[in-house]
């Protein structure tokens, strides 16, 4: 990639830039379970909601947001607090350029300071790229469901991988919002 990536936070300003880098994974492949392109309204919603505990961060390259990646909740349950899932969104012709790469470091680098402890992807399988971008991140495999998904008429695994990102302590400092950490 010639151009240099930068990366910030999202805004609901983004939402229709983001929404269109998301719409072919839900239309064109299995990587999303979802079988419907949310609406601007309901996209905006779920980046409000992220946004409010956790980052949510676009990579910019060429004058435009070209991939995006945030952190949510693994489960809603107070004990759960330091772990999240990852999530990550890159435009199909800028796989590969390292926009992947620089989004999840900054992530790591936010959640680090939020003291969250896990990372968690879930993964549909198979998808060897996100496997081995995963793995290249220092993620492990540490699961593997069994035709968990359908969706364009074939049954898909689920692969879960996780990365250790602080000290799992007796006394574990508290989860810190978002919010704080900016």
């Amino acid at each position: 990639m010639n151009s240099e990536i930068t990366i910030r936070p999202v805004t609901l300003a983004d939402a229709d830039r983001l929404l269109t880098i998301y719409a072919p994974y839900v239309l064109e492949s299995a990587i999303t379970f979802e079988y419907d392109v949310p609406s601007l309204q309901e996209f905006k919603k779920r980046i409000s909601h992220i946004t409010s505990r956790y980052p949510y961060l676009a990579a910019f390259a060429e004058g435009e947001i070209k991939g995006y990646a945030y952190a949510s909740a693994f489960k809603n349950r107070p004990a759960y607090d330091w772990s999240v899932e990852t999530s990550i969104y890159i435009e199909k012709d800028f796989h590969g350029q390292g926009v992947g790469s620089k989004l999840y470091r900054r992530l790591e680098e936010l959640l680090r300071r939020q003291n969250v402890c896990n990372l968690c992807a879930c993964i549909a399988y198979p998808n060897p790229k996100s496997i081995a971008f995963h793995e290249h991140m220092g993620y492990k495999t540490v699961a593997h469901f069994h035709q968990s998904g359908y969706k364009f008429g074939s049954w898909y695994d689920m692969i879960w991988m996780e990365k250790f990102l602080n000290p799992h302590l007796p006394d574990q400092k508290p989860f810190i919002p978002i919010k704080e950490v900016l």
